[in-house]
Parts: structure tokens; sequence; C-alpha cells
């Protein structure tokens, strides 16, 4: 009988000390998904309006009628960069400086965004200007993997000519489609086809860290899959697909 009747006050005793370790862990769990979520908002918070920022920017650029830039030059890109709200520092002849959001297309169509700084170099004639929208076309694997270096020289490293602009892409501009990189400007709502020369770009490696870790470079997220991105930072590879949808052929 004295077995019989301390079983019972064991097990309810195991029983209390189970569901209070289960209801500890689950608060646990909860309050550490909690958190993990709050901190990616506010660690990512500066990525994420820099991926809106460009998809909002190659979205007004596409929409232009007649100005923007032709679909069937965009459908033969390999990568897209945009760098919106460069700085201007001189007049006529003088360094700039900006950050902007890449993808270039992968066979599952376009990949997780990486991030990269802007800077240096001679823009000519951009007088009056606070700020300037450049678009970037990576138009072959040398254009692409000089994206996917750890820095290069545009006009340097990588060959570069002002990209045609709407019905100006005829057969004159065939030249210009020899070009690794295309680019383009946006100044005060115009839209044009610019040459970079001794512009440096290179990844952000703050931004890189933050989304895909230390470790994580923009190689690696340029030839990855858009899911290995947290999706509040998809919205420029996503812009993209909106526009060409064709998958990476190499």
């Amino acid at each position: 009988m004295h077995m019989h009747t301390e079983c019972p006050r064991v097990s309810r005793r195991a029983i209390g000390i189970i569901t209070n370790a289960l209801v500890g862990a689950s608060l646990l769990t909860a309050f550490a998904i909690t958190t993990a979520a709050a901190q990616e908002k506010k660690d990512l918070t500066d990525e994420v309006g820099q991926s809106d920022k460009a998809a909002r920017v190659f979205k007004e650029i596409m929409e232009t009628p007649e100005k923007g830039i032709p679909q069937w030059l965009l459908d033969k890109a390999e990568c897209v960069a945009v760098f919106p709200n460069v700085l201007k520092a001189g007049f006529v002849v003088g360094g700039r400086g900006g950050r902007g959001v890449a993808s270039c297309r992968t066979a599952s169509g376009w990949s997780a965004p990486a991030f990269f700084n802007l800077g240096g170099g001679s823009f000519g004639l951009q007088i009056g200007a606070e700020s300037t929208d450049f678009v970037l076309l990576f138009m072959n694997t040398g254009g692409m993997n000089s994206l996917l270096s750890n820095d290069f020289t545009v006009g340097g490293d990588a060959s570069a000519a002002a990209g045609p602009v709407g019905r100006q892409a005829g057969a004159s501009t065939d030249a210009k489609l020899n070009a690794q990189i295309l680019s383009y400007s946006r100044s005060k709502g115009l839209f044009a086809g610019l040459e970079l020369k001794g512009v440096v770009i290179k990844p952000d490696k703050d931004d890189m860290s933050d989304v895909y870790g230390a470790d994580v470079k923009a190689r690696q997220a340029l030839e990855g899959n858009q899911s290995m991105a947290p999706a509040s930072v998809r919205a420029f590879p996503i812009m993209l697909a909106r526009y060409s949808t064709r998958s990476a052929t190499r």
C-alpha cells in the first residue's frame, strides 16, 4: 500500500517538473524567435532600403515611354546593377560616391542581391545634378566576371560604353554592344547613356555581412538562388524578373 500511495505522488512531481521545463523551453524559443526577427528588422533596415530604392529606380526607368532601356538589350544582359542617388563632388570632372545593388541571371532566374559601393572617376558633363541614378548592364561573361571579382574599374578592368536608349538602339549602336558594360545615368528626370571611366566598384562588406553573414562573398550571392537572401531584401531581383525572365544559359 505504501508503494501504491507514493507512485502517484512521484508521478505528479515528475510531470510538474517536465511541464515546467517544457513551458520554460517554449518561452525561451518564442523569445529567441522574436528577438531574432527584431534583430533582423533592425539590422537590415538599411539594406532593405537599398534594395527597395534600386527596384524603384529601375521600374521608373523601364516605364519611361520610348526613353528607357530597350527590352531586347535588357534580355541580353547577364547582370544588372543600380546605384541610386549617387552624390557628386566637384564640377564637371570630379569624384562621386554611392551604394547600389546588383543581381545576375542564374539557372533559376535572377540571383540573390549583392551590395556594392561605387566611387571615384570622371563623369564628364554632369553639371547641376545634386544626385544621379546609375544603371549598369553587364552584357557578357567578361563583364559578369568583373562584377564577381573583389573590385574592378569601369573602363579599365572592364570595357564600357554609353548604353543606347529607346529608339537610339538601332543598327548604328551595334559597335557599342561589344562592350562588357553598358552604362546609363538619370539626373533630374533625364535618362541617357553615359560613358563611365575610372569608376571603382567593389562589394560593400558591411551590407553583405549584415544580410548573409561574415563569410559570404558577393560572388556567392550573385551565383546563388534568391532564397539564400532574406525575403525583405529581394525587391531588386524581383523587380528585374518583372521585366526580363530569361534564365542563364551558361
